[in-house]
C-alpha cells in the first residue's frame, strides 16, 4: 500500500496569548496542530474552546478558515506515513475525543517549558505536546527531549518533516480548495513566498 501524508500546521494567530508566548520563545509560530489532509479540513490540537476566553482550553477540532485563524501566518509541513501509522493516529484521536471532557489544556506545562522542567499532567496537553504525543505513540517519530518540553519550533527541526508552504494561511486555503499537492505546486508556493520578501 502506498505511503500517505499527514501534516503539522504551525500558526501565529496574533492573539494576546500567542503574543505573550512569543515574547518568551522569540519564534514566529507558537501554536501547533495536526492534520490529515492538505486541504486542512481535519485539523486537531489542544487550544481554546471559546474564541473569547483563551483560558478555557482542551481538545479541539479546529476550523482554520474562521475566527482567530483568518489572519494567521503559518508554516505547513508534511510527513510521509504508512496506512498503519495513520490508523494508529486516528485511534488515539478517537479515544481522546470520546473522553474529551476529561482532558484539559496544560497551562502549567507552558511554565515547565520556560523553566526547562517537564510538567506532565494526567489528561492534559498543550498544543505541541499533544502533536508530539500523537506522532510518538503512532511510531511515526521520536524526540530527544521529554514530550512535555516540546515547543512548536521543535517540530520544525525533525528530519522527517518537509516544508510544504509558509505564508498567510488564508492564501494557502484559497489556493488549495480542491487541488492535490504536487512538487510543482510546492514550488509555486515557494516562489510566491520568496517574491513577498523585501
Amino acid at each position: 500500500m502506498a505511503d500517505k501524508q499527514v501534516y503539522i500546521l504551525l500558526t501565529n494567530t496574533g492573539s494576546l496569548l500567542t503574543k505573550m508566548i512569543k515574547l518568551y520563545t522569540k519564534k514566529p509560530y507558537n501554536h501547533a496542530s495536526i492534520a490529515f489532509d492538505h486541504n486542512l479540513s481535519e485539523v486537531y490540537s489542544f487550544g481554546r474552546k471559546t474564541a473569547r476566553n483563551p483560558f478555557i482550553g482542551g481538545f479541539v477540532k479546529e476550523d482554520v478558515r474562521n475566527g482567530l485563524f483568518k489572519q494567521a501566518d503559518c508554516a505547513l509541513y508534511s510527513i510521509t506515513v504508512s496506512d498503519d501509522q495513520i490508523q494508529k493516529m486516528k485511534h488515539y484521536l478517537q479515544d481522546i475525543e470520546a473522553r474529551k471532557k476529561q482532558y484539559r489544556y496544560n497551562f502549567l506545562g507552558l511554565f515547565g517549558v520556560m523553566l526547562n522542567k517537564p510538567l506532565k499532567r494526567k489528561n492534559a496537553f498543550f498544543c505541541s505536546q499533544f502533536v508530539a504525543f500523537v506522532l510518538k505513540e503512532s511510531a511515526i517519530m521520536d524526540f530527544e527531549k521529554p514530550l512535555a518540553l516540546i515547543a512548536p519550533h521543535d517540530l520544525q527541526c525533525v528530519p522527517a518533516v518537509q516544508l510544504v508552504y509558509e505564508g498567510k494561511l488564508k492564501a494557502y486555503l484559497n489556493d488549495n480548495l480542491c487541488y492535490p499537492i504536487t512538487e510543482k505546486h510546492v514550488f509555486s508556493h515557494s516562489l510566491k513566498w520568496l517574491s513577498s520578501i523585501d
